[in-house]
């Protein structure tokens, strides 16, 4: 079989809960390819996403780990025989692999939770404001790469689903350009709100208890929770979290942001005043 080049984030992940049962299961690499009739190599391969994993093949490694999980086997499963090509594949080799394993993931997710401290996110973002978030990276960028990149953020924002969004009043009052562009992208988050598919909270400067639960953050629900997601940015790039323990630990968090947040009301008023400041 071809190896994969370049596994996605969600072939990375199916090979990591493969691997994950495994372990459980108290099993070697070269014991479960001994299982299958295979060799360590191939049990390597699956679990490192470079190569898929038969509906079949899964349900005998799922027989061998003793997994008694049906909902998180049909889960794997549905991830394992999955063929869709999705519309981000267009710009692979044109975009770092990161932006197209965002949109992967956003596609497949059963909701999303930000918290957002600093810009607004992107799912929400005017393209004159994200240009100019693009256009202020260094080194700098191309014009034509910061094309492509808004161009792939604003198509981030079709596909429709439940979207909680928690955002400090920093990322409102940072101009990102200038005023015009801010004001319009304050309108664009009201409009926003006004759906029934995104809820806006706003954490204003004025307010106490906020240090414990400060952590940007976008949080991915899967179709069970243990396939859940947080990706975070890092100083050497994007990390994507899932780890049980860790997943628990940013659910906390969110939690805690929004107890603490204006509720969605409140906080459409105050973004119109902010705007009305512009």
């Amino acid at each position: 079989m071809v190896l994969r080049r370049e596994p996605t984030a969600r072939q990375r992940r199916l090979g990591l809960e493969l691997r994950r049962l495994r372990e459980a299961a108290g099993l070697t690499a070269t014991e479960a390819a001994a299982l299958l009739g295979a060799n360590r190599v191939q049990i390597t391969h699956i679990e490192s996403g470079l190569t898929g994993v038969s509906e079949q093949r899964l349900r005998r490694l799922k027989s061998h780990y003793a997994c008694a999980d049906e909902e998180f086997i049909a889960a794997l499963t549905a991830m394992a025989t999955d063929r869709t090509r999705g519309w981000w594949e267009e710009y692979r080799g044109l975009l770092p692999t990161p932006f197209l394993d965002l949109s992967e993931l956003e596609h497949h997710a059963a909701f999303l939770h930000d918290v957002a401290i600093l810009y607004v996110p992107g799912r929400l973002q005017t393209a004159e404001y994200a240009r100019a978030v693009f256009s202020s990276r260094r080194p700098e960028l191309a014009d034509d790469e910061i094309d492509l990149r808004v161009q792939h953020r604003m198509a981030r924002q079709e596909r429709a689903v439940p979207h909680e969004v928690v955002i400090h009043e920093a990322a409102l009052r940072i101009r990102v350009s200038d005023r015009k562009v801010m004001r319009t992208q304050l309108e664009k988050l009201l409009e926003r709100s006004e759906g029934d598919r995104v809820t806006l909270r706003v954490i204003p400067f004025d307010l106490d208890g906020f240090g414990k639960a400060s952590s940007t953050m976008t949080y991915a629900g899967g179709p069970l929770p243990k396939l859940d997601t947080v990706v975070r940015d890092a100083p050497h790039g994007v990390v994507h979290i899932d780890a049980e323990a860790q997943l628990n630990t940013y659910r906390t968090n969110f939690r805690m942001v929004t107890a603490v947040s204006l509720e969605p009301a409140r906080s459409r008023a105050f973004i119109h005043e902010l705007a009305k400041e512009l």
